[in-house]
């Protein structure tokens, strides 16, 4: 880290974590976001995908001028819908969400590999384009920083209920932290309307969960919100691997259970 992340010099920051954990039960969001700004000395990263829960942590950013560098991954693959709602929001509030690409070179090496829609056909092959679109670009993103800010949300998918406010990264060696980990999506929708945040369109569409094009569809009625990711898996976990835990694993399902998906499938999905 960046474990100059302690505002106390004698604060591991682990025990930081725990102590921001206990601290954002009692705080509105913006008052979580501003007490990382307090704790943690160094750079802070929030990382956005132009969600409705990202837009609005986004929202309260800018508007409070909190010292926070707003980032998003383009995976160059990402809806229409999304880069309009980028510089939308880039016009709003007259700040730049800074950009983070796959490299070019280990890009070219994928498709050669797997052709341009490769992550159809096993679930090693979506996860490598995940690796190279979305996680490396994310340890650049995060390279010195001591603080990680998601829009993660514990009724998104079963996996994410066990998850806490903060927590230390250990696989990054940062502090990580949820300031809408306890929001509902309609509290979110409220909020945003009555804000006059910037959304994206495709939310209305039922698109609850939006990622690359490709590998997003709307949900159907009775799924949970982030079923329209990578549908084709049979799996109940739906995880891009941006997110471990504090060994540095993916989050497992309470059970213990590895990352499913591990079964590939044979036909392109419909």
């Amino acid at each position: 880290m960046s474990t100059a992340a302690a505002s106390e010099p004698n604060v591991s920051a682990p025990e930081l974590a725990d102590q921001l954990n206990e601290r954002f039960a009692t705080l509105d969001p913006v008052g979580r976001l501003r007490l990382l700004t307090e704790a943690l000395p160094g750079r802070i990263v929030f990382t956005t995908s132009l969600g409705i829960e990202d837009q609005m942590l986004t929202h309260l950013i800018f508007r409070e001028k909190l010292r926070i560098d707003v980032v998003t991954l383009d995976t160059g693959r990402l809806f229409p819908e999304t880069y309009s709602l980028w510089q939308a929001t880039e016009e709003k509030y007259g700040r730049r969400i800074k950009a983070k690409y796959p490299q070019a070179e280990a890009l070219e090496e994928l498709i050669d590999d797997q052709g341009i829609n490769g992550f159809y056909f096993a679930p090693e092959m979506r996860k490598a384009c995940c690796g190279v679109r979305k996680v490396e670009p994310l340890g650049r993103a995060l390279a010195g920083a001591s603080g990680w800010i998601t829009g993660l949300r514990r009724d998104q998918s079963a996996n994410r209920e066990r998850l806490d406010f903060v927590s230390f990264d250990g696989a990054r060696g940062l502090i990580k932290a949820n300031p809408l980990f306890d929001w509902t999506r309609e509290e979110i929708r409220v909020f945003t309307a009555d804000h006059e945040v910037p959304v994206n369109p495709l939310h209305e569409q039922g698109f609850l969960s939006i990622g690359c094009a490709p590998c997003t569809r709307a949900i159907r009625p009775g799924e949970v919100e982030r079923a329209g990711r990578w549908w084709w898996e049979e799996e109940t976990k739906r995880e891009c691997g941006l997110h471990v835990d504090g060994e540095g694993q993916p989050v497992r399902a309470e059970d213990g259970r590895p990352a499913p998906g591990d079964s590939a499938f044979e036909t392109i999905p419909s």
